[in-house]
């Protein structure tokens, strides 16, 4: 039986044979480093260029809805598309890597994991570091008027099961720099009250 990580090798298969570099984020991520939850779709970031568009639309054809013209705006404006894996209907959102200084160093720091999706074997791809997937989460959820549970527990859910691994300088420095310092504290202080 075909399962979403199917899908998952499939499209890292293809990015790495185009030479696309890309990082898988959003509840894949988190679920890699922290605490495992179902997710309905994965994020992934790329470094896609117009060139790379009709080979990397060409080369899924087979087995993902990829409309080619449709990923060619989306990346002229800096918007994510969608593609969609037709075996199973799961759905893969792309977005552009943007070109800011946080971006930029997210993707130097990706690390090369095994993600588990859909209960199908894991797939070796290029995955957001912990601090990262803290820093986007807590993006995402202030950009959602802090309101979505399940970005904050994603977040805690990092926090508690890499805590001792995690690069505190580099988290408060860049939560900073994203204006989410204020959440950051606010999350390894509720930390600290659990464990005492």
């Amino acid at each position: 039986m075909t399962e979403p990580s199917d899908g998952l090798k499939l499209l890292v298969d293809v990015l790495d044979r185009l030479g696309i570099p890309y990082l898988i984020g959003g509840s894949l991520a988190s679920s890699v480093h922290g605490i495992a939850r179902a997710t309905a779709d994965v994020d992934l970031i790329a470094e896609i260029r117009p060139a790379d568009v009709k080979p990397l639309a060409g080369a899924l054809a087979q087995h993902f809805y990829a409309d080619a013209e449709m990923m060619r705006e989306a990346i002229e404006i800096g918007r994510p598309f969608n593609l969609i894996h037709y075996e199973t209907s799961f759905k893969f959102d792309v977005f552009p890597r943007r070109s800011d200084a946080f971006s930029r160093l997210q993707f130097e720091r990706r690390q090369l994991k095994l993600a588990g999706l859909g209960g199908g074997t894991p797939v070796k791809c290029a995955v957001a570091t912990a601090e990262d997937i803290i820093l986007n989460k807590l993006a995402w959820f202030r950009l959602g008027g802090e309101v979505s549970e399940q970005q904050w527990n994603d977040v805690r859910g990092v926090i508690e099961v890499r805590r001792e691994q995690l690069d505190l300088p580099y988290l408060r420095q860049w939560a900073q720099y994203l204006k989410v310092d204020d959440l950051l504290e606010h999350v390894l202080a509720q930390r600290h009250k659990s464990r005492d």
